[in-house]
Formats: C-alpha cells, sequence, structure tokens
C-alpha cells in the first residue's frame, strides 16, 4: 500500500523537483530537458539518486546536468489534532 502525499509530508518528505539536461543520442550537440517531481527525503535524496542512476543504466541520452530543488511543504511540527469545536454566537 503506498502512502498519501499527507502522511509522506508528516514524516519530513519534501517536494523535489528536478531539471535533467541531457544530450540527444544521434545528435551529441542537442541538449533537451526533462521534468522530474517526487516526495524525497532531504538531505540525502535517496529517489532522486535512484532516478539518476537508472537514467545512467537505461536511457541512451546522457546526462549533461542536473538542477534540483526541494521543499518542505509542512513538518511534522505543524501538524496538530483537533478533537473539538467551540462556537461563539
Amino acid at each position: 500500500m503506498q502512502e498519501s502525499e499527507t502522511e509522506l509530508m508528516l514524516k519530513g518528505y519534501g517536494l523535489t523537483t528536478a531539471e535533467f539536461y541531457y544530450r540527444m543520442p544521434d545528435y551529441r550537440n542537442v541538449l533537451n530537458t526533462f521534468i522530474w517531481q517526487d516526495y524525497d527525503l532531504a538531505p540525502d535524496h535517496p529517489k532522486l539518486f535512484e532516478f539518476i542512476e537508472f537514467w545512467q543504466d537505461e536511457i541512451e541520452g546522457p546526462l549533461h546536468s542536473v538542477r534540483f530543488n526541494h521543499r518542505k511543504m509542512i513538518s511534522p511540527g505543524e501538524w496538530r489534532n483537533v478533537v473539538g469545536e467551540f462556537r461563539y454566537h
């Protein structure tokens, strides 16, 4: 069973966006881009590096460079479970 995005964020995951620049297999002078996004853990970024290894093993276009950004949407300390509700007229 896959965890929801909210569960991942509560466990410390943040949204990682990576922009891959790679060379076309038949035209080495042409650079192309690919955008990748997933929830990942900083500072090690295991999912990002797993994808980079997959790219190097399986994709013919050699990587030129990778730029990435990581942003935590919420942290565990920002989440509160509200049990009751008070109404004031």
